[in-house]
């Protein structure tokens, strides 16, 4: 006879997962309890449980099964939400446990009572309350199969606090493997058919349900048929940037060149993206509905093909095994767009040249230093906000799961991924970028980082405003400053006062040494970078280059 907390662990246990992200509460202290007796999981005590979440999202990201978040009802559920819409809309799986009040309370608005479904359903995959604890077997694996099957996603899962008292007698499954469509010798011969009768043809990469192999199968897919790759919305680490097919970044600030690409296009083949509003240029690089380029899309859920865009083939599979099946398509001898991709690859090289703008602290040099500097397998995580747009420009990402960025653009991100990065590949660098609005929404999370031994580099680029948002107000409402403005902390102070070893750079010049220094020391440390807020995002000095 075991617990309902005891059998939420065990089952958690036999799917693999060894760590959980939260906050605690009293709603499933009989979890918390069970969970003294195992080696694992490992309770991460986060200090918000919206980057409880976060965390659990980056860790779906970077493991390819369920990053699981356990937090409490009502208002530790709802600060919870933030990251699990972010795994709707990145597609990641992810599991969030919610303790509920017993279930003897239901519908008289007890304290922290709230209704899960109506708060969840619209963003989760699956969501259920477990009334009876003889059926925690069977509910927590179905969650877990679902967050990875099909299209990825986050599952939610409510425990009454008084089920995880009783005690039963159930079996726990075995471990969990998703669901995953592929393509048939015919799709492939469809697609080899129409790929060889294009004339500029591009590869859209992106989405989940990738792993190492399927990022091998697709260099070797794009190399014997010379088609250039884009990379869609944060999805920079599917192909490696060296790589002579990598054709830059299908995402907001794109180089006009590769927006030049996509709409002059005659075939896009989409590997797993979603042709979203960031891909798409806010759905200007592909007409609606009835685009001008043939499309031809594959993504793990069979509803995401001509949810904007009408496609002339569409097929439901995940990355591993539609690239297995690409990579053996054997290529014609000559294709019509001899050349291409070389000349795409130039355009993406010198996009991402590091440019000479005057100001003190020059942004573009700051990443092209990590650039060449890092090595292959570094991590870099970011938030939103117009600061990550230097990243995305002008860092070459060369390893696989080497970028943890949300498609939804929600802040505070950054900070809490790199945390869980940091401790599911503790070998490896791992880098934040947060804006001074970004990093202030989770900066207690400093404390989770020094607690657990997360060992990460931070760099906070100050420039004293909510940067995007000032560019959109001056743009629709000129010197009308209204909201936009922020007062900071001593960022250097602050990250003191965690344990972390800070410094505050305003020149160029300053930042290789300092980062060096701290990469070097390998403990917590956190950067300050002083930027002018006019120098919002990088020059496009690069069209002199071009003439």
């Amino acid at each position: 006879m075991k617990t309902g907390g005891e059998l939420v662990v065990e089952v958690l246990r036999s799917q693999g997962v060894d760590r959980i992200f939260g906050v605690p509460g009293e709603s499933f202290l009989a979890v918390l309890d069970a969970l003294v007796d195992v080696p694992a999981p490992e309770f991460i005590g986060a200090k918000h449980e919206g980057a409880a979440a976060f965390m659990a999202d980056a860790d779906g990201k970077l493991t390819g099964r369920p990053g699981v978040a356990m937090v409490t009802r009502g208002p530790g559920a709802t600060n919870a939400a933030a990251g699990v819409h972010v795994a709707q809309q990145d597609s990641t799986p992810m599991l969030l446990l919610v303790g509920l009040i017993g279930r003897g309370d239901t519908e008289r608005e007890a304290f922290q009572e709230f209704d899960l479904k109506a708060v969840f359903g619209s963003m989760a995959k699956f969501v259920c309350t477990i009334n009876d604890a003889a059926r925690i077997p069977e509910l927590l694996t179905q969650a877990m199969r679902t967050a990875m099957s099909g299209r990825p996603g986050p599952v939610v899962v409510g425990l009454p606090e008084d089920m995880l008292r009783d005690r039963v007698e159930a079996a726990v499954p075995t471990f969990a493997d998703p669901v995953q469509g592929g393509l048939s010798a015919s799709d492939a011969a469809a697609i080899s058919d129409m790929l060889a009768e294009a004339k500029r043809p591009l590869i859209i990469a992106g989405g989940e349900t990738w792993t190492d192999a399927a990022r091998t199968n697709l260099a070797r897919f794009a190399e014997s048929w010379g088609v250039p790759v884009g990379s869609s919305f944060r999805a920079q680490d599917r192909l490696s940037n060296t790589h002579p097919n990598y054709a830059g970044h299908i995402g907001l600030s794109i180089d006009p060149a590769l927006a030049k690409r996509v709409q002059n296009a005659d075939l896009l083949l989409v590997l797993g993206a979603r042709l979203g509003d960031c891909t798409t240029s806010g759905y200007t690089l592909i007409d609606a509905p009835m685009p001008k380029q043939k499309i031809i899309h594959i993504h793990p859920s069979a509803e995401e093909p001509g949810r904007v865009y009408a496609p002339a083939l569409a097929y439901s599979s995940g990355m591993d095994a539609a690239l297995a099946g690409l990579a053996a398509i054997k290529a014609p001898t000559q294709v019509n767009w001899q050349g291409t991709a070389a000349t795409a690859h130039q355009e993406f090289l010198d996009w991402s040249i590091p440019d000479d703008g005057a100001t003190p602290l020059n942004l573009s040099h700051v990443i092209g230093h990590l650039s060449n500097t890092l090595p292959d397998d570094a991590v870099l995580t970011n938030g939103a906000g117009n600061y990550a747009i230097w990243l995305h420009r002008f860092y070459r990402y060369r390893g696989y799961r080497t970028q943890l960025a949300p498609t939804s653009g929600s802040m505070g991100y950054g900070l809490p991924a790199a945390i869980a990065a940091k401790l599911r590949h503790p070998d490896r660098p791992v880098i934040c970028l947060a804006g001074d609005g970004c990093f202030q929404m989770v900066s207690q999370e400093l404390a989770t980082a020094k607690q657990y031994g997360a060992n990460i580099i931070v760099l906070v680029i100050n420039n004293g405003t909510y940067g995007t948002i000032r560019m959109h107000q001056e743009r629709s409402y000129p010197a009308r400053i209204s909201g936009t403005d922020m007062h900071n902390p001593d960022f250097v102070a602050l990250a003191n006062a965690y344990g972390f070893a800070a410094a505050r750079v305003t020149a160029t010049d300053q930042f290789g040494p300092v980062f060096d220094e701290m990469l070097a020391a390998g403990g917590p440390a956190l950067i300050e970078l002083v930027t002018d807020a006019e120098a919002i995002t990088p020059s496009t000095t690069i069209t002199k280059l071009r003439g």
